[in-house]
């Protein structure tokens, strides 16, 4: 579990920096409006391994592009293994929820949720690097 959410700390981060990446929602970065709460709740550093982001392109072609792009983490259609997956709520998740629902939500077609497996961050930022290259 400590590689889990230690390893999603390092993406999350990774994430928030990359210029095709208009937002990342991930309790442990301190742009997320319940950090604090999170700190307090899961121990000072243990937020988990869910990391939500939105590509800056918005789209489901962007999306669809960097999933296709992505040679390590595997598209899956539930989260949580040990090995890192992607989640495209769009038309997974939240597929039968509407369109204006989900924008409600904040889940919009270039919405993603990585799952940060354990394996060496930095082939899994490698990855990322590598499919956001392609949007």
């Amino acid at each position: 579990m400590r590689r889990h959410w230690e390893n999603a700390m390092r993406v999350a981060t990774f994430l928030a920096a990359h210029p095709k990446v208009s937002q990342v929602r991930f309790p442990g970065l301190p742009s997320h409006p319940q950090h604090e709460l999170a700190k307090r709740q899961f121990g000072g550093g243990r937020f988990g391994g869910i990391v939500t982001f939105d590509l800056k392109a918005g789209t489901q072609a962007a999306a669809f592009r960097f999933l296709d792009a992505l040679e390590l983490a595997a598209s899956a259609t539930t989260l949580g293994d040990l090995w890192t997956e992607v989640l495209y709520p769009a038309i997974s998740s939240h597929r039968r929820v509407a369109p204006d629902e989900r924008k409600r939500l904040g889940i919009t077609d270039g919405t993603l949720r990585l799952s940060v497996g354990i394996e060496d961050p930095d082939d899994v930022i490698g990855d990322l690097e590598n499919a956001l290259s392609r949007v």
